[in-house]
């Protein structure tokens, strides 16, 4: 029986979730825009509370603030870059990258994003 509970105890720990893991940080970015286009940059995330946080970005000469927020493995920030509004929805690698999708408030298609830890 103990032998089982200490299995079970195990498998508990090495199936905890990827929201133990720290995202605050800076990170590099690499992205496209809509049209295809690549940029890069910084990206930094600050930590204010268990799930939410800061996303600062410095991208292709713009900057752009948000707040974000974490649920196990996927990652989402919403931003205001000058008078636009946008959403990004990444999803959180094992290596710590993050891998997403973005968009602006009323324009069609998307863009995509890697922020990979410094």
């Amino acid at each position: 029986m103990r032998t089982f509970m200490l299995s079970l105890a195990m498998l508990g720990i090495a199936s905890m979730p990827v929201a133990a893991q720290s995202i605050g940080g800076t990170y590099t970015v690499a992205g496209t825009n809509f049209d295809g286009s690549k940029y890069g940059g910084e990206a930094t995330i600050t930590l204010t509370s268990d799930t939410t946080c800061t996303i600062h970005w410095e991208t292709g000469g713009s900057t752009s603030d948000g707040i974000c927020m974490r649920n196990d493995n996927a990652f989402s920030a919403g931003y205001a870059m000058g008078k636009e509004v946008g959403l990004v929805v990444y999803k959180i690698e094992k290596d710590g990258s993050l891998h997403g999708l973005w968009t602006i408030a009323g324009q069609n298609g998307n863009g995509t994003e890697v922020l990979t830890p410094k």
